[in-house]
């Protein structure tokens, strides 16, 4: 029995480690990836989606040719029709001792977001990255330490421990119902009470999910909590498996939910945060 139990529990971590690994590097905030061969040489670049504080944000490319002429062209987004492209030079920069390309684009107000392509000129010519799917990067509020790694913290564990309840209930081993009831608080806290503040600080609202709203991330928060109080509820007076290994999947599939895919936006005619699927033009 024991020897089952911790076996569940390595699976349990690594079910939770694949799925936050995915939700990550599948998000619409994950840097934009892309190659390119300037000069003969081989480059591999990240591109920014997503930038927090009060400051511009800078675009980075390393690329240590100085022979290499970069731009940066941008709208605000969503754009308006017949909008013309702002446009920035990449400038050499020394960054941890090696030479880079950097170039900034203007600070916006928390969910505001900067949609832009970039152009970049060797001997050979003129190649240009994103022109007909421009890269899409939403501005937020800095969020506090404080705030967001206890936040970060709780919700991996309620993760962790949602998943390991669920093998518990499957496999009948008893300590499932104590589970569910620790991953039912780890939820409130990380999500239903944590979640709102992050949610503040970054995008200057507590809550834009049901019935407020539609963002994904708070509507993905509340559907995981509801499946936790409801699996605990019918398994304070009798044993219900079934609630547990539910909730269990629910919280899985919800969380391998790409992060902020559909999130807060600013709309710019009324200053108000409102929903917007950041995807568009990726």
């Amino acid at each position: 029995m024991k020897k089952r139990r911790i076996t569940l529990w390595i699976i349990g971590l690594l079910i939770t480690l694949i799925a936050a690994v995915y939700q990550k590097m599948t998000g619409p905030t994950y840097p934009k990836k892309a190659e390119i061969t300037l000069n003969g040489k081989d480059y591999k670049l990240k591109l920014l989606r997503s930038h927090g504080g009060d400051d511009d944000a800078v675009i980075t490319l390393n690329i240590d040719d100085k022979t290499v002429n970069a731009k940066i062209f941008w709208k605000l987004f969503p754009p308006k029709e017949g909008e013309n492209w702002n446009e920035n030079i990449f400038k050499p920069e020394t960054e941890k001792g090696k030479t880079v390309l950097t170039a900034k684009l203007p600070h916006q107000a928390p969910a505001g977001k900067i949609m832009y392509y970039i152009s970049l000129t060797d001997k050979n010519g003129i190649q240009e990255l994103y022109k007909e799917e421009p890269i899409v990067i939403r501005f937020k509020g800095a969020v506090p330490p404080y705030v967001l790694i206890p936040h970060i913290i709780f919700i991996f564990f309620a993760m962790f421990l949602a998943n390991v309840t669920g093998l518990f209930a499957a496999f009948k081993i008893p300590q499932f119902k104590r589970y569910t009831g620790i991953t039912l608080i780890l939820m409130l806290l990380g999500g239903m009470i944590l979640g709102p503040i992050v949610q503040k600080f970054a995008f200057l609202e507590y809550w834009a999910g049901v019935p407020y709203g539609w963002d994904l991330t708070d509507n993905k928060l509340l559907i995981a909590f509801l499946a936790w109080l409801i699996a605990f509820l019918l398994n304070m007076k009798k044993e219900n498996r079934l609630s547990v290994i539910i909730a269990s999947l629910v919280t899985i599939v919800i969380f391998s939910i790409p992060h902020s895919m559909y999130g807060s936006e600013l709309n710019r005619e009324t200053g108000k945060v409102v929903q917007g699927f950041i995807q568009l033009y990726l």
